[in-house]
């Protein structure tokens, strides 16, 4: 297993770095709660305005034939419910199809329409890179996002003539500070959030997305044992849980335009 640093390595300082708006993408419903639902519950206990952005409706999801029919509705409910858990409320859609999702020209249009919207702080995506030691998490659709996030990120949501269409809406271009990246190659991680205090509404959340787990038991146990690791990676005392990100600075006070 791939070696987190003892001491946190982002550039991200809690201390020094505040927080009020946080923007995530994710490619399905329940994937932001498996990545982060125990960041997002304690930045909402702290405060912290909280906004999701799923980009396919999920409809390739699911083991049960006799949903078919009804699996995107059944979807939207469940991540309805399980953000409310974690204290988020306000979510978005791309309705892209799942399984099919790519870093288009579309896509990336949505992407910086919803950032110079909202104007978060943090913009929180899936990672752009795939993770060979656990290829599960680098579903085509979880690659998608974070490339079409990160081409968003930079250079189109600051570059005013980019989709200048949006600019007309009277969406300015906007810096944005800070990119989070989750699901992504350990050795990329440099940042651990300690989420002891927030497993049970990770996993609240977790759970509520039913139609997605035909082994209840086996997800809850590798959910835990995963943060486990990620707490014992970082240096963490035993017993503790963590969520592990890597952490890239986009905008800051030694950003020079265009470099």
């Amino acid at each position: 297993m791939a070696a987190l640093i003892q001491q946190d390595q982002s550039p991200f300082n809690p201390e020094i770095h505040r927080v009020e708006r946080v923007l995530c993408f994710a490619a399905h419903p329940d994937d932001i709660d498996f990545g982060a639902a125990g960041t997002i519950a304690a930045w909402t206990a702290a405060g912290v305005q909280v906004s999701y952005c799923i980009m396919t409706d999920g409809d390739a999801g699911g083991f049960d034939p006799a949903h078919r029919a009804d699996i995107i509705a059944m979807r939207d409910a469940e991540q309805r419910r399980a953000a409310e858990l974690v204290g988020v409320t306000d979510i978005h859609y791309l309705h892209q199809r799942d399984g099919y999702l790519e870093p288009t020209h579309e896509v990336m249009r949505g992407v910086v329409r919803l950032i110079r919207e909202i104007r978060p702080d943090v913009v929180l995506s899936m990672h752009p890179e795939r993770n060979w030691r656990r290829i599960q998490k680098s579903h085509p659709d979880h690659l998608a996002v974070g490339e079409a996030v990160t081409r968003a990120v930079y250079p189109a949501v600051e570059n005013p003539f980019a989709y200048p269409e949006l600019a007309e809406a009277g969406l300015e271009a906007y810096k944005l500070p800070w990119l989070w990246l989750y699901a992504g190659p350990e050795e990329r991680e440099n940042h651990v959030v300690d989420v002891t205090g927030h497993v049970d509404a990770k996993l609240q959340a977790i759970h509520v997305h039913v139609s997605q787990h035909p082994d209840v038991a086996a997800m809850e146990a590798a959910v835990r044992k995963g943060m486990s690791v990620n707490a014992q990676r970082a240096g963490l005392p035993d017993g503790q849980s963590a969520e592990a990100f890597h952490v890239v600075a986009v905008n800051g006070p030694g950003t020079i335009a265009g470099f």
